[in-house]
């Protein structure tokens, strides 16, 4: 790892996605590993993903590939975890259909070798809290008392609203994590509510309106940057790669934060993920 660019790893998975907005449909890569990973490698964190990687490589996916270090298990392209998602615009979607195919195959006996090289390890949403857990107390484990890589972790409202008592034991061992509005209400009662330990942070995206960075019980508000809407899928994802490569080059949780947001508008004014595969 260059000691003049910082770097980082993240657990999840890729998936191929149906995407229904503004009247079309669009066939895109997706995945909350892939947006992550994507993001702090465009905010300059040289990144790699573990993630179940299909061989052949689909078209959709190959730029992805081309950017990024994707380790993980090799699976045939039909065992890629796939979404159907709906957007009605405002941030409101629902989720069609999903499959998430060999993602299960992820464990943490498989994890590389640069996970304790790194500068952040997260851990995207997988499809329990349980498997992210696992994964969480492995490398929590190797790293004993120090204090790098940090260990971030994201989630999504089917697990908090589905196993909150998993999510809260993720919260409670990571050293960063991310979350929306819905989901930290599901977690806290409310946002209001969202406090973290004193050397924790938490970010929680609002759409449109912004971000709220916490630490203990100091919450600062990182305001919104006004953008045309067209998919927003992944957007919070975007802000969670980007806020981690801004830490790991030294900026200040604000700092990092502001910055994420700008990325994530852009995310959102394109289809799929192409904001963050542009050069």
């Amino acid at each position: 790892m260059s000691k003049n660019k910082p770097a980082g790893l993240v657990v999840g998975a890729a998936s191929l996605d149906t995407l229904h907005f503004a009247g079309q449909t669009v066939h895109a890569a997706g995945g909350a590993g892939l947006y992550t990973a994507l993001a702090a490698r465009q905010s300059g964190a040289a990144t790699a993903l573990f993630a179940p990687r299909p061989e052949p490589m689909p078209a959709e996916l190959q730029p992805v590939a081309d950017r990024l270090d994707w380790l993980g298990p090799v699976i045939d392209p039909a065992q890629l975890p796939r979404l159907e998602i709906e957007h009605y615009g405002g941030g409101q979607a629902r989720l069609v259909a999903a499959s998430w195919g060999a993602e299960t195959i992820l464990t943490p006996q498989l994890l590389p070798e640069v996970a304790w090289q790194v500068d952040f390890v997260h851990i995207a949403a997988l499809s329990s809290a349980e498997r992210q857990l696992a994964f969480l107390e492995t490398l929590r484990a190797r790293r004993g008392e120090q204090t790098h890589p940090r260990f971030s972790v994201g989630t999504y409202a089917r697990l908090v609203y589905g196993d909150p008592a998993g999510v809260r034991r993720l919260f409670e061992l990571a050293d960063l994590f991310f979350m929306n509005e819905n989901e930290a209400t599901g977690l806290f009662g409310s946002v209001a509510q969202a406090h973290t330990r004193p050397e924790a942070l938490l970010f929680v995206t609002l759409g449109e309106a912004g971000a709220l960075v916490i630490t203990g019980d100091q919450v600062t508000h990182i305001a919104g940057q006004p953008v045309l809407e067209l998919d927003p899928t992944g957007a919070g994802d975007t802000f969670c790669g980007a806020t981690l490569a801004g830490l790991a080059w030294g900026d200040t949780a604000l700092e990092a934060a502001e910055k994420a947001v700008s990325l994530a508008a852009q995310t959102v004014s394109a289809a799929g993920p192409a904001a963050l595969l542009k050069t």
